[in-house]
């Protein structure tokens, strides 16, 4: 397991999170359900007009395919997106997946799982398997087996990626080569240090809006059930990881608390903790310096467990 080296960030990246804490983080006024909804179903095309996007129908679950100039169609990435379990879509990451697309040369799939309160735990971990499943066999162009698959996601979507590792594992299906998380939200008990260090910094979250994502996603279920709060899985047998998140983030502990314990089970772990970032720093428009290097480094893993 290893972390970044460096100490600080970069000057842009500093005037960047100190524009962002002018505003009250997410749930520091209250919990604006509408509102997240609506800014989350934003469409953010590629911001090189040279990326193709296109709409697809995978058995029944809309997504979009994200493809680079020069993308191997037969390397596929299953991007699960973020948004509390409750609001995201494809559309928001589209400019995401299209600098993974570039950079890794894969083709990048963003599925509309099912969000909660209409359809709550597990119906995404469900949607996001059979998105999975689909994606094995079915290319940009149809019918097609991958030559190699990977599972990545952030936040909501980045614990939906642990959760389908683990669902697959338990399944007895094929596993994808690796995964990527990114600022995954991963313990749905709310017991990390850093809700209450981090609550003053992070210019993302308010620990306020913590408890309503779980209440509105997990309903009557176990919090501590291996796939709503991937921290507490068994991680035997599960392939490579690649967790990165943000030093000033509340919910940074279930990154660093999952890298522990799938470390102890035996699994090929790399996290990275990027110093004064903030929650999915990946995507923020226009790039960030961190991005760009984080964005890189998700693709040289992805290259390397080719390799290997």
């Amino acid at each position: 397991m290893q972390t970044m080296k460096a100490t600080t960030c970069s000057p842009q990246s500093a005037a960047y999170v100190r524009k962002l804490r002018e505003s009250p983080a997410f749930g520091a006024t209250g919990f604006d359900f509408a509102g997240l909804r609506e800014g989350m179903a934003t469409r953010r095309e590629p911001v090189d007009a040279s990326i193709r996007c296109a709409r697809v129908d995978i058995n029944g679950m809309p997504g979009e395919w994200v493809i680079a100039p020069g993308a191997d169609i037969n390397i596929r990435l299953l991007y699960l997106h973020g948004g509390g379990f409750i609001s995201g879509s494809s559309e928001f990451y589209l400019a995401l997946a299209g600098r993974i697309s570039a950079a890794a040369r894969c083709a990048v799939l963003l599925p509309d799982y099912r969000l909660a309160p209409e359809h709550p735990f597990p119906a995404g971990v469900d949607d996001s398997i059979r998105a999975y499943e689909w994606l094995r066999i079915t290319g940009p162009t149809g019918p097609a087996r991958a030559r190699a698959i990977f599972i990545a996601g952030d936040s909501a979507g980045g614990g939906l990626t642990l959760a389908t590792l683990l669902a697959l594992r338990d399944r007895g299906q094929p596993l994808p080569l690796a995964a990527i998380a990114l600022s995954p939200f991963a313990d749905l008990t709310l017991t990390g240090e850093s809700i209450r260090s981090e609550g003053a910094l992070d210019p993302i979250m308010h620990p306020g809006c913590l408890p309503d994502f779980v209440k509105l996603y997990v309903t009557d279920a176990d919090v501590r059930h291996p796939l709503a709060s991937p921290v507490f899985g068994d991680y035997s047998g599960i392939p490579p990881l690649l967790i990165q998140v943000g030093e000033h983030e509340i919910i940074r502990d279930d990154s660093f608390q999952t890298a522990a314990k799938a470390r102890a089970d035996g699994v090929d772990v790399q996290l990275e903790v990027w110093p004064g970032m903030f929650h999915v720093f990946q995507s923020h428009e226009p790039l960030l310096p961190e991005g760009v290097e984080a964005v890189e480094h998700i693709a040289s893993f992805m290259r390397s467990c080719m390799a290997e």
